[in-house]
């Protein structure tokens, strides 16, 4: 499964039939029961729109082992090979009448344990406690993010869109892409299916508009220390079976 031309060219990839029926229901079941058990914790974020649950994979660590099956570690070492951890992770849930939408943008910031000054990391951000901040490109440009697909998404759902290569072009602001030149896919993914994207392609997320769910895991991946006493704070070694 080896798919790094496609993700450096486009910025991304799709590919279907990563995890079984039962993985995905284990899945639900397991977010399920933290949700409806914990409605108050600090980290979830529920509206009519959305429904988050930020440091995912410390809230429901239970997960890990069905997200980190045999089919997903191969794909990670076939296509970025060893040493990548967890730095971020999110649990969407878009219900089926959602009016939510995320206009174009890049993924510019990192989760970090507290605020250090440091050469060219910058526009510091933070929010219940959690500091956020701009890294060198070169960080980001090294980076990956893999999005569980829990439901199966569409263009009517909230598929997100993509603008192809626009990752090679680093920071940019959006009024600087051309959108009569550039190409914009809609990326559909099955249920059970990922998709793997840069962090510095513009994406995108439209309304839903056909009364269907969508669910996603989306998981951020690194393997840079930080300098200076910075630290992610969500880094999460992956266990090796």
């Amino acid at each position: 499964m080896n798919y790094t031309s496609e993700i450096n060219s486009e910025g991304f990839a799709i590919i279907n039939d990563i995890y079984s029926e039962n993985e995905i229901e284990k899945l639900i079941s397991l977010i399920e029961d933290v949700t409806e058990n914990d409605s108050e914790n600090a980290t979830f974020r529920k509206s009519q729109d959305l429904f988050a649950i930020r440091q995912f994979h410390k809230e429901v660590p239970e997960t890990l082992d069905f997200i980190f099956n045999e089919n997903l570690k191969e794909i990670i070492e076939s296509n970025f090979g060893s040493g990548y951890f967890i730095t971020k992770s999110i649990y969407f849930d878009k219900p089926e009448k959602s009016n939510w939408f995320v206009a174009y943008h890049q993924d510019l910031t990192i989760s970090v344990n507290k605020k250090i000054e440091a050469a060219n990391f910058e526009n510091w951000t933070v929010k219940q406690n959690q500091f956020a901040v701009q890294p060198p490109k070169e960080i980001l440009e090294d980076n990956f993010t893999i999005r569980i697909h829990i439901d199966k998404t569409t263009k009517d759902n909230g598929a997100l869109k993509v603008i192809n290569n626009s990752h090679s072009k680093g920071i940019l602001r959006i009024e600087n892409l051309n959108f009569e030149t550039e190409k914009e896919t809609i990326c559909e993914v099955e249920k059970g299916g990922i998709m793997i994207m840069k962090p510095l392609l513009f994406h995108a997320s439209n309304k839903t508009t056909n009364n269907e769910r969508r669910r996603v895991i989306h998981i951020e991946f690194s393997k840079q220390q930080l300098p200076a006493g910075l630290e992610w704070s969500e880094g999460t070694i992956l266990q090796k079976n």
